[in-house]
């Protein structure tokens, strides 16, 4: 429920290749309908926790916005463009490469450094594959998920880069190849429509959660906003995958 925009490519890419693939020259429409529904889901999700935690633990708390109108002059183009560079851009790299540069250091170890023939990633992996079961998932997704902190974008390179067993991250952009790879490795319907939903329901990004930690200086908070949608994703993905069971 946080930066979805970041998502978007994950989430077109599957819902294309599992829901709208079979329905020819329409194929586009429905692939992006279907993206709209899962990002409004979301949206309805969060305004519902919002009214549910306003009744709860923020019941009480004094909420209030001020909103201050800075006296109106001219523009300065170079101060504006500086102002841009290094209170925005600059900022954002830092923190960025901050999380960005230690995490990509543990994938590729994670990747290159195996026991008895396999690496820590399909180790890591296997522990988690029968709670990922349970979510409709498997255990390279749920680990592709954990690693993929720093970035939402490179979530589905590392789940390509699991499947395949490469040493880096992968990057597929012909579709019918990416299907074709998702399927042989176990992919189904339920599959697809559970990764769509904890994609939008899981927790944000690293950049994101130190940004609220600044903002809000609290580490309770912060734990929060990584523990509340996430829970609600992995509930809502175990209750998909039960209701799928019952029908199917």
């Amino acid at each position: 429920m946080y930066h979805v925009t970041g998502r978007f490519p994950f989430l077109i890419s599957i819902a294309t290749i599992f829901i709208a693939g079979a329905y020819g020259g329409f194929s586009s429409i429905l692939a992006t309908l279907t993206v709209i529904a899962v990002i409004v889901f979301g949206i309805i999700l969060a305004l519902i926790i919002s009214k549910i935690l306003s009744k709860t633990i923020l019941k009480g708390m004094p909420s209030s916005f001020v909103l201050e109108l800075p006296p109106y002059r001219k523009p300065q183009i170079g101060k504006i463009l500086v102002r841009s560079i290094f209170d925005r851009t600059l900022f954002v790299l830092a923190r960025a490469i901050k999380v960005a540069a230690p995490a990509g250091l543990v994938i590729w170890l994670m990747a290159n450094i195996g026991i008895q023939g396999q690496s820590l990633l399909t180790m890591v992996a296997n522990f988690f594959d029968p709670f990922a079961k349970l979510m409709g998932l498997d255990g390279y997704i749920l680990t592709a998920f954990i690693l993929g902190i720093p970035a939402n974008e490179i979530v589905f390179p590392i789940i390509l880069m699991c499947y395949l067993k490469t040493n880096v991250l992968m990057q597929i952009e012909d579709t019918f190849a990416l299907g074709e790879i998702l399927r042989q490795n176990g992919w189904t319907l339920l599959t697809a429509i559970n990764v769509m939903i904890f994609t939008i329901l899981h927790f944000p990004c690293a950049t994101t959660l130190l940004t609220i930690k600044k903002e809000t200086s609290s580490i309770k908070w912060t734990l929060a906003a990584f523990l509340i949608p996430t829970i609600l994703g992995i509930l809502i993905c175990m209750l998909t995958t039960g209701i799928y069971n019952i029908i199917i």
